[in-house]
């Protein structure tokens, strides 16, 4: 397997399938120059994270400590990932009605009436 290194996590662009399927600047939850910081930042943090690079410099670090909670946010690239994080974990809302499940509509068919049969006579 080939080296990761930081400049080729900056060339890649971060997608967010699963969440964002239309991409960053589709979604309306971030602005223009965040979605272009989460597509050029985002491979280099999430790397970062799951421990498949070290930060080398000190905005990597910065970067890191941000992505894990340790810091506050202060440049653009570490807000966008802050308001990523926080849109990507917020709660879920569980139902528009009240119910937590979903009631199946044959469950109101009487099984005993599945005998009769409909005739029609010429």
């Amino acid at each position: 397997m080939a080296t990761v290194t930081r400049d080729t996590l900056l060339r890649k662009p971060f997608n967010d399938f699963r969440n964002y399927p239309y991409g960053f600047s589709r979604s309306g939850d971030f602005s223009i120059r965040e979605s272009d910081a989460l597509l050029h930042y985002g491979c280099l943090i999430t790397a970062m994270l799951n421990g498949e690079f070290k930060p080398e410099t000190a905005e990597d670090k910065s970067l890191l400590a941000v992505a894990k909670g340790e810091k506050t946010a202060e440049t653009a690239v570490e807000k966008a990932w802050a308001k990523y994080q926080a849109r990507i974990n917020r709660p879920k809302v569980g139902s528009m009605y009240g119910r937590s499940k979903v009631v199946d509509d044959d469950s109101d068919f009487d099984s005993s009436t599945a005998d009769d049969d409909l005739v029609v006579e010429d």
